[in-house]
């Protein structure tokens, strides 16, 4: 009998994915070649830019090429299908209704696991570091404030940094700056700053990158990326079993 697999749309950024992919098969905790998790990556990395798209930057639209993918996932036999991108998910909607196959909602995981870890009367200010795509549209504003959190965005002084982080860094391929990163994850911490935020949501695949690179296990972060591997591996597992 076929092992149940799923399909991983990559390519936004390629590191992303690579780092996703990699905590996946670390997640796995397996001991032989069979014990580790069947899945197809399609590394698409043609896709047009997503924010530059959603911010009226440019007119190239990603959704053919993401249309393309999904499709492809779907002839394939893929029992569910993740994305490792956050910005992508402002097309959530429009690629789940061409297909049958569950896409797993990243920010939807993310903001639920958040709720389990860190709950709102105890963890209210959430702060957001991720690209302006999904800042424009609210893809993590929305969940958050519905999950009974103050949602909070940097000002335009830090998100310039952030930006940084995702576009130069790790997309550009810069060397990852440990102390960088730190310190604006710690200005959003800052319980006498600016934001005083309790929580921080990484809601950027390349800022994921540096939190393998650099974890902070002592600090209230949620990775979304991270949150994607553990559903995406407690999924898998449990299709497998069924399928035994």
């Amino acid at each position: 009998m076929r092992r149940p697999f799923f399909a991983v749309i990559g390519g936004m950024g390629t590191l992303a994915t690579e780092s996703y992919v990699r905590q996946v098969d670390k997640a796995t905790h397996a001991h032989s070649d069979q014990e580790y998790l069947d899945y197809v990556v399609l590394n698409d990395a043609g896709v047009p830019d997503r924010t530059a798209f959603i911010l009226g930057k440019s007119a190239e639209s990603p959704m053919p090429t993401l249309l393309d993918d999904v499709a492809k996932a779907t002839a394939l036999g893929a029992s569910f299908i993740v994305i490792p991108c956050n910005t992508e998910h402002y097309f959530y909607d429009a690629l789940q209704a061409t297909t049958d196959v569950p896409i797993v909602h990243m920010p939807r995981c993310a903001v639920a696991q958040m709720a389990q870890r860190y709950p709102a009367r105890s963890h209210p200010r959430v702060g957001f570091m991720g690209t302006r795509g999904s800042r424009a549209i609210g893809i993590y504003r929305d969940a958050v404030k519905a999950a009974g959190y103050d949602y909070i965005e940097p000002d335009e002084a830090l998100q310039r940094r952030i930006d940084t982080l995702i576009y130069d860094e790790v997309k550009g391929g810069l060397p990852l700056n440990e102390g960088h990163y730190r310190s604006i994850v710690d200005a959003l911490l800052d319980p006498r700053g600016l934001w005083h935020c309790d929580v921080v949501i990484l809601g950027c695949t390349e800022l994921s990158v540096l939190a393998e690179a650099f974890p902070l296990p002592e600090l209230p972060i949620v990775d979304a990326q991270q949150v994607l591997v553990e559903e995406t591996v407690a999924r898998a597992k449990t299709l497998l079993a069924e399928s035994v």
